[in-house]
């Protein structure tokens, strides 16, 4: 079972929960915000079983009934919002919440009830919730786990404690993929890199074959770009067609190796990159390109996104975008 040790990165957020355990100061509701993947639930699981451990400590014991149960699930005060449709509708918060809130406790002090992605609850949904927030049991803890807050009426806003889940840094990330998920340390910096400081993707794009078959195949194009022609641009935009579904990733890719060469060009430091083992290749880029050059290549990554967008014809735009590539080499 997983305790706050756990959790990498979010330190202040584990600082203000302990701290709410230690004082007794524990808020009615929560709202846990941050892109999915960055450890909204990991924390929300860790938290509901720290305030019904048995040896009420600001960290689960991991051994106590209430703490085994609450690893598998079966913690009957731990109480998760499901839903079958693709909102959370005013039945699904009527029957799972406010007709079971009034229910003591079976076992522990608290009752603890999670609604994850919260920012799917719809008006009436949320308003049929505001009532049990505004006079909640004693025993109540309602967290809602979101992307967006601003989904979330300004009444339940005004009564939560707003927890932001920000990026962690990559380091870490980097860190723990070595450590825990024994990913060698060139793929751990790639994926962490990429992750933009959500720990869910890093992991997901580490340990995912098609992810790194896709990045093997950018660096191979960026490895060949400043010596490419019109078919090889033309063989790219058919690769990019047969992806279209991993287009923003591939982009991200491509953009990480034009920051690389960016980096050496201002730092001569090759121990700052993100593509190190292409270190030959991006000292050689980096004499062949201007700064101008480069500030307009990653200029051009904003536009093809753009364009991608508005529905502006693929194969056009990703064209345009090898053509800008190929040109900004000297």
């Amino acid at each position: 079972m997983n305790t706050f040790k756990d959790v990498i990165g979010h330190e202040e957020i584990v600082n203000h929960l302990q701290n709410a355990i230690k004082t007794n100061k524990v808020s009615h509701a929560y709202i846990f915000q941050g892109e999915d993947g960055i450890g909204k639930n990991f924390v929300a699981n860790i938290f509901a079983a720290a305030l019904l451990c048995s040896e009420h400590g600001t960290n689960p014991c991991t051994k106590c009934k209430s703490c085994l149960q609450a690893v598998s699930g079966n913690q009957p005060d731990i109480r998760r919002i499901t839903h079958e449709k693709a909102s959370i509708g005013v039945d699904d918060i009527r029957l799972q919440l406010n007709n079971d809130i009034a229910i003591k406790p079976y076992v522990g002090p608290y009752k603890i009830y999670i609604i994850d992605e919260a920012e799917k609850m719809t008006e009436q949904a949320q308003n049929a919730l505001l009532k049990t927030i505004e006079e909640p049991p004693g025993y109540a803890i309602i967290l809602l786990l979101t992307n967006n807050s601003n989904s979330f009426l300004p009444t339940i806003l005004s009564r939560c404690v707003l927890l932001n889940f920000k990026a962690v840094d990559k380091n870490k990330i980097k860190q723990y993929l070595i450590d825990e998920e024994h990913i060698v340390e060139y793929q751990a910096q790639i994926s962490a890199s990429f992750s933009g400081g959500n720990l869910g993707k890093a992991i997901k794009y580490a340990t995912s074959e098609r992810f790194v078959k896709m990045k093997e195949d950018i660096i191979h194009l960026m490895n060949n770009m400043e010596g490419m022609d019109l078919s090889d641009i033309a063989e790219a935009v058919k690769y990019f067609s047969e992806n279209k579904s991993d287009i923003l990733d591939c982009l991200d890719l491509m953009l990480l190796w034009y920051r690389d060469i960016l980096m050496f060009k201002a730092t001569q430091d090759g121990n700052l990159l993100v593509y190190k083992e292409e270190l030959s290749t991006i000292k050689k880029q980096a004499k062949l390109t201007s700064f101008e050059g480069l500030e307009q290549i990653i200029q051009a990554f904003s536009t093809v996104k753009e364009r991608l967008n508005a529905n502006v014809n693929f194969e056009v735009a990703m064209e345009l975008l090898l053509l800008s590539m190929k040109e900004s080499y000297q």
